[in-house]
């Protein structure tokens, strides 16, 4: 893992429907009309209902887990998110759009025996748009199962 630092890898695109907004907005209690309410969200300069900043937030472990091009440590037995050192929301995910992770791996030391930190800088690409929707410098701890 200490030799995969500074290596990219990119996730596979998800789609952020309306139906996952909606079921957002439901478990957070954000009900804000630019998300839920396309009628209104159309006269706003986004022109459509928009995902939350927090949910392409919680999105990150889906587009940082397993992208192509980044190793995991052998034996690991479970991940855990350990938070973030920055996070900057720089564009709208407009409802229907595709979105997908790009991982740098920044660090990977160990921190006792039988448990990592990875820290990795997740960059948020929305299909089509040359600004992204979020990046993440975000902090895992990963535990290994020593045979």
């Amino acid at each position: 893992m200490e030799a995969a630092v500074g290596r990219v890898g990119v996730s596979d695109w998800i789609v952020v429907s309306q139906a996952m907004i909606d079921a957002f907005a439901e478990a957070t209690g954000d009900r804000q009309f630019i998300h839920v309410d396309p009628e209104r969200a159309r006269a706003t300069p986004f022109g459509t209902t928009i995902a939350h900043g927090f949910l392409t937030l919680s999105l990150l472990p889906q587009l940082a887990a397993a992208t192509p091009g980044l190793p995991g440590p052998d034996g690991a037995t479970m991940q855990v998110n350990y938070g973030g050192n920055r996070v900057r929301f720089l564009a709208p995910v407009p409802s229907g759009t595709r979105i997908r992770g790009h991982s740098r791996l920044l660090s990977f030391a160990e921190k006792r025996p039988g448990q990592y930190q990875s820290t990795s800088e997740i960059t948020v690409e929305i299909e089509g748009q040359a600004k992204p929707a979020m990046i993440a410098e975000w902090i895992t701890q990963i535990f290994v199962q020593h045979s």
